[in-house]
């Protein structure tokens, strides 16, 4: 058995925070390749300040999952990010490869945190920013 091939466990507070951003959404690695021997799963938290909002951006060929743990959040997509779907505590969403999205925290008063899975790591393609008065119902604080 090689050294790899043992569980490893990331303890609260020493998670990965090098890993891809994309304005107000902060990443953090529980299980990356950056400091586990994973090499086809990157599996993290993201948290999103009240009124705050994620760049435009893609995760090129990974396919993303997410499961809100607290929150009301809402993702963005389509032409000119018009259309939404709006997700709150207990809610699974999955974003498939190479589509541009927002995501953002519709409350400006509490955060939105979510753990987030994508195959085969963490992806982040930042696009050209977008006026907030373009998405609907987005308020920044």
């Amino acid at each position: 058995m090689a050294a790899e091939d043992v569980p490893v466990v990331t303890r609260a507070g020493e998670e990965d925070r090098q890993t891809g951003q994309s304005g107000g959404a902060v990443r953090i690695s529980g299980v990356s390749i950056q400091h586990t021997p994973a090499t086809k799963l990157w599996f993290g938290q993201v948290t999103n300040r009240p009124g705050y909002r994620s760049l435009p951006h893609h995760h090129g060929e990974a396919e993303t999952g997410g499961y809100v743990l607290r929150g009301h959040g809402r993702i963005y997509f389509g032409e000119g990010y018009r259309q939404f779907l709006d997700m709150t505590e207990g809610d699974w969403v999955f974003v498939p490869p190479f589509m541009p999205h927002v995501e953002a925290n519709m409350s400006t008063t509490e955060e939105l945190v979510w753990l987030t899975a994508r195959t085969p790591e963490n992806i982040v393609v930042n696009l050209d920013e977008v006026d907030d008065s373009t998405l609907e119902g987005f308020v920044r604080v």
